[in-house]
């Protein structure tokens, strides 16, 4: 089931961007940073689902 969930984080993540972009009154470039950030986001999210990105110290409790 995990897949269904990234599907559906992905759509609503999706959704939202579309009507933040379409509703919402801002500058054009305030628009396209926000979308920027919003896709280097969900990209890293799916990598990190995947197994095929991961960031941060490794940390391992020896004991």
């Amino acid at each position: 089931m995990p897949i269904i969930q990234l599907l559906i984080g992905l759509a609503v993540v999706g959704v939202l961007l579309w009507l933040l972009n379409t509703y919402v009154p801002m500058s054009a470039a305030i628009k396209k940073l926000i979308n920027i950030i919003v896709i280097i986001v969900a990209v890293v999210f799916v990598l990190r689902f995947f197994g095929i990105f991961s960031f941060g110290p490794k940390i391992w409790i020896i004991g």
